[in-house]
């Protein structure tokens, strides 16, 4: 029997209006207990009711998002999901402070540099001394909660996303949100498919 997923609080910090060219939102950013990064949350029409929230945990790629970095299809999944939750008139983008799936821009970049010298997305962080994946879901499962929602449609290719959401004690459903590869994303989002059980299609 595993044992139970320890509860995480959180704490409101600020809230305002953000108009974007993919709709209304309203910006709250949140603070965890025992961690002081600031996590932002941008909530689409009302959250109440028994319905099914959409939902996009995006984690923060300064690369992808910002320089709009073709290594990756942070970017374009960004945009893509805040989209999707604009036309809904109802849902929650959690902009999630966990750049480089969780080590962090500078070990990103060594990451990157290990990748032009031969290796792969999982094998560089290896070779740092990381796992492959060290982000933290229990903080985004709080945050929900805080906003009242318990029912998700979670847009996501990454099943490790719901089972980590599931195990919190939410409610959740998957939809697809593949956005087509670069040629220089291929083998990123491959080994994605490959080595971390992602259902891509379109690679």
């Amino acid at each position: 029997m595993k044992p139970p997923v320890q509860e995480l609080r959180v704490f409101r910090g600020a809230e305002a209006w953000l108009p974007t060219a993919a709709g209304e939102f309203r910006m709250l950013v949140f603070l965890g207990e025992q961690d002081s990064c600031e996590q932002v949350a941008l909530v689409c029409g009302s959250l109440e009711g028994d319905a099914p929230v959409l939902v996009r945990l995006h984690s923060e790629c300064l690369t992808g998002d910002v320089f709009r970095s073709q290594r990756c299809d942070c970017g374009a999944q960004l945009d893509r999901a805040l989209a999707e939750v604009g036309r809904s008139g109802r849902g929650v983008l959690l902009y999630l402070r966990q750049e480089g799936r969780g080590i962090g821009l500078l070990n990103k970049t060594r990451a990157y540099r290990l990748q032009e010298l031969g290796r792969d997305t999982v094998e560089a962080n290896l070779a740092l001394g990381f796992a492959m994946d060290l982000r933290d879901y229990r903080l985004a499962a709080a945050i929900l909660k805080e906003l009242g929602v318990r029912r998700v449609e979670l847009l996501t290719n990454n099943p490790a996303k719901v089972r980590a959401l599931e195990s919190c004690g939410l409610e959740v459903s998957r939809r697809p949100l593949e956005v087509p590869p670069t040629p220089a994303s291929q083998t990123y989002l491959r080994t994605k498919r490959e080595k971390m059980g992602h259902d891509l299609r379109l690679v």
